[in-house]
């Protein structure tokens, strides 16, 4: 009983993933709510190069969007 070969995971490089499949994908991850078979998915399909600035760009927006959140309150 041979069990198929696995596929080789892709180089992070190589992963073909798109800009608003990354983007959904950080802010679900900033929300907290994530299922553990998507959470597979975008480890499997998603370039690490681009979590990396998508998370960094949402980061920034967060903290802007605070900043001025604060100013107009008080």
């Amino acid at each position: 009983m041979n069990a198929p070969p696995e596929q080789p995971a892709l180089p992070p490089l190589a992963r073909k993933g798109s800009w608003l499949r990354t983007v959904r994908a950080i802010a679900w991850s900033l929300i907290g709510l994530r299922r553990g078979s998507e959470y597979r998915q975008d480890v499997e399909n998603l370039n690490p190069l681009h979590i990396i600035a998508v998370g960094l760009v949402a980061i920034f927006l967060l903290v802007i969007g605070l900043i001025g959140l604060v100013h107009w309150i008080v």
